[in-house]
């Protein structure tokens, strides 16, 4: 699981724009990690929610294909985001994690983090849906 989890991360060109990185895989759960760069800023100096969202739903979608059959890949059917404060920090965590995995469609949520100074603020919240393709 984790090598083909991680062989289908690696072929996301935008999570290589982002910078980003699984830190931590299991069973159902996912965890990136994203820095805050220059270039993924809004006009307030806080990290874009595009950013926010794109994490999210990766680690989200990812912890979706841990529960898959060998041989499948994953695709975000809706994905809903809460923002529930600015994303200010030098790095972004998300953890995804399954909810319900059917026979068609995976159940999946994130949690969205800032970190800054060892400090971490919640500030997304993701809850989507996801089908083996």
């Amino acid at each position: 699981m984790d090598e083909r989890v991680r062989g289908s991360f690696a072929k996301q060109t935008m999570m290589q724009t982002l910078g980003a990185e699984i830190v931590s895989l299991d069973q159902g759960r996912v965890v990136l990690v994203a820095p805050i760069l220059p270039s993924s800023l809004q006009q307030h100096g806080a990290g874009h929610a595009g950013l926010a969202f794109s994490i999210g739903d990766s680690a989200a979608g990812y912890s979706a294909l841990t529960v898959m059959e060998e041989g499948a890949e994953v695709m975000t059917v809706e994905m809903k985001i809460n923002l529930m404060a600015p994303a200010l920090g030098d790095r972004l965590v998300a953890e995804g994690r399954v909810i319900r995995a059917g026979r068609r469609i995976v159940v999946v949520a994130a949690d969205v983090f800032a970190e800054k100074d060892g400090a971490r603020k919640h500030v997304a919240m993701l809850q989507g849906t996801m089908i083996p393709v």
